[in-house]
């Protein structure tokens, strides 16, 4: 497994160079523990997802040359993935997203060349459309969790754990699984001991009922600010994953999570969407269990709109002077 991913960051490594593991004083503070933030925000779209797009139209390319439409299904950020891979790799990417989607995620994605199409409620009902156009337009369809793109997450969690092979805990948002799955497939390769905790969105609770269950179990998303975690419907072989790789799962509400992101902008002056300030908020949640040790977030993406950041900010601001 450890030659695999260390093939797929050679891939990555042809468009962006591998992103910072940083410490900041003032978050360490506020934490009581050595922090180290994985910068996966400053990625070439500003989220990790760019990684496991790279390395499936790389595949791709090579499996079936004269590919040259791919849909997929996203709430923004693998959708921007998509498109960026694809215009590198000269693919027509068509993206569907739900009605209702994030405005500047859905800008960034027509500004790469994707062709947006607003069909469902949420990212389930676009993505039973998309398999819709795939089947009937012959297009091929980039799934939202597949093996490749676990294998290109990976490469971040690499990165960070030689960096800092002593790290105690790590701390992953759960969408769909694919960054976590990467976090545990490259804790694993390295033989290191860190201890992966799943971070889930308390308004999107299905992996945590799933991996609570034991089984595959659907519920409905409500959350406001973290729609990288509005997952609905579990995918099975990252539940297998994650149930033999995780520590612990941490559910965090919509208002920790607005915390977070003013803290982080507070201590690190990053920007930072809900579903990658979630990280943060569930460190926080167990700031007693992790004080001196050495501990990790992901800071999975940084796109979010300028009107939500406003309002998450506010809304933090104003819980803290109650």
């Amino acid at each position: 497994m450890l030659r695999e991913i260390e093939n797929a960051a050679e891939i990555v490594y042809r468009v962006m160079r591998p992103t910072a593991q940083q410490r900041w004083p003032l978050l360490d503070q506020r934490c009581g523990a050595e922090v180290w933030v994985k910068h996966e925000n400053h990625t070439p779209i500003g989220a990790f997802k760019v990684r496991g797009a790279l390395v499936y139209l790389d595949d791709l390319r090579g499996r079936e040359p004269d590919v040259t439409a791919i849909v997929a299904a996203t709430r923004g950020n693998h959708g921007q993935a998509v498109a960026f891979a694809a215009a590198r790799y000269g693919m027509h990417a068509v993206l569907y997203v739900p009605h209702g989607n994030s405005v500047g995620k859905n800008r960034a994605m027509r500004a790469l060349g994707a062709q947006l199409v607003e069909e469902g409620h949420d990212f389930q009902a676009s993505l039973e459309a998309a398999a819709q156009f795939s089947r009937s337009r012959g297009a091929h369809m980039v799934p939202s969790f597949h093996p490749l793109l676990v294998r290109g997450a990976a490469t971040y969690s690499l990165e960070l754990l030689r960096a800092v092979p002593d790290l105690d805990t790590l701390y992953v948002p759960v969408g769909l699984g694919s960054g976590i799955c990467g976090a545990i497939a490259a804790r694993d390769a390295l033989g290191v001991r860190t201890r992966i905790v799943a971070v889930v969105a308390r308004s999107a609770p299905a992996y945590a009922r799933s991996l609570a269950l034991g089984r595959l179990v659907s519920h409905d998303v409500s959350t406001r600010i973290a729609d990288g975690m509005a997952c609905r419907t579990p995918v099975q072989d990252a539940l297998d994953i994650m149930r033999a790789g995780v520590d612990r799962v941490v559910e965090v509400s919509d208002e920790h999570i607005e915390d977070a992101m003013a803290a982080i902008y507070d201590d690190t002056h990053n920007v930072a969407e809900g579903s990658a300030a979630s990280g943060l908020a569930a460190l926080l949640s167990e700031a007693d269990r992790m004080r001196g040790r050495a501990v990790a977030i992901v800071l999975t993406g940084a796109n979010v709109d300028a009107d939500l950041f406003t309002r998450a900010l506010a809304g933090s601001v104003a819980r803290s002077s109650a």
